[in-house]
């Protein structure tokens, strides 16, 4: 094509055309530019190249149910998300399943954790910490007794991942999840009516996400494009009814 003819052209119709020629291209003739490589781009999560992707999709999940995150709150490892998020929130308590660290005020392991009481907090936030723990559904029924009625878990979960070095070491890295997965493990707890799970992400996000690129390196039109296909974070809302 001319440099004529893109600069007469509308943008939209020059991508609609590209898509279709790249959709008809043959093998080995798609044109992979900086993405023909065997090793990622930047290999600590996208980090200084904005912000990490999977992060984008998390904290849109926790801001669409910030209304939950009240009462008495519990996170994993800190408590930034408990602070940034909730507005209504009277007291707080950090988790880890680790001594050392100074911000947990409870060092407890969620498949076995009969030191946190029945009933402790209206709301409890964990993102992407499931999949460091083995035994998944003697998790869940730990998080479902430790709820106090009508309260609610936020988690998300991993559905495309590359290996977490550190965490695997430290935890075991165990786990990438679906949406059915992550369903199935609520609902068996909590009751199916009770559970709400969404995805996030798309082919371009999962590709540049793998690849270590972050926010800086994607359109945010690109980042909102949801393709059930390809799950790159998954959130589940749960709720402890009365």
């Amino acid at each position: 094509m001319s440099d004529g003819w893109r600069r007469r052209v509308p943008a939209p119709v020059r991508a609609r055309v590209a898509r279709v020629r790249a959709r008809w291209r043959p093998p080995g003739r798609v044109e992979l530019g900086d993405l023909r490589r065997t090793e990622p781009i930047n290999s600590d999560w996208g980090r200084g190249r904005g912000r990490p992707i999977d992060r984008i999709y998390i904290e849109r999940f926790l801001d669409r149910h910030r209304a939950d995150i009240r009462g008495r709150a519990l996170e994993a490892e800190n408590d930034r998300y408990v602070r940034r998020f909730g507005s209504a929130v009277a007291h707080v308590e950090v988790l880890d399943v680790l001594p050392g660290n100074p911000r947990a005020t409870i060092v407890a392991d969620l498949q076995n954790a009969p030191q946190i009481p029945d009933g402790s907090f209206d709301c409890i936030i964990l993102t992407q910490v499931l999949l460091y723990v083995f035994d998944v559904q003697a998790a869940y029924r730990t998080i479902y007794r430790i709820l106090a009625p009508g309260g609610v878990l936020l988690a998300t979960v991993p559905g495309i991942l590359k290996r977490s070095k550190d965490e695997s070491e430290l935890y075991g890295d165990w786990w990438r999840f679906t949406t059915q997965s992550a369903n199935r493990l609520a609902s068996d707890v909590f009751g199916e009516v009770n559970v709400e799970v969404e995805t996030f992400g798309n082919v371009l996000v999962a590709t540049a996400f793998l690849y270590g690129l972050g926010s800086d390196d994607l359109e945010p039109r690109e980042l909102d494009v949801h393709d059930p296909d390809y799950e790159v974070i998954i959130g589940t809302r749960a709720v402890k009814r009365s």
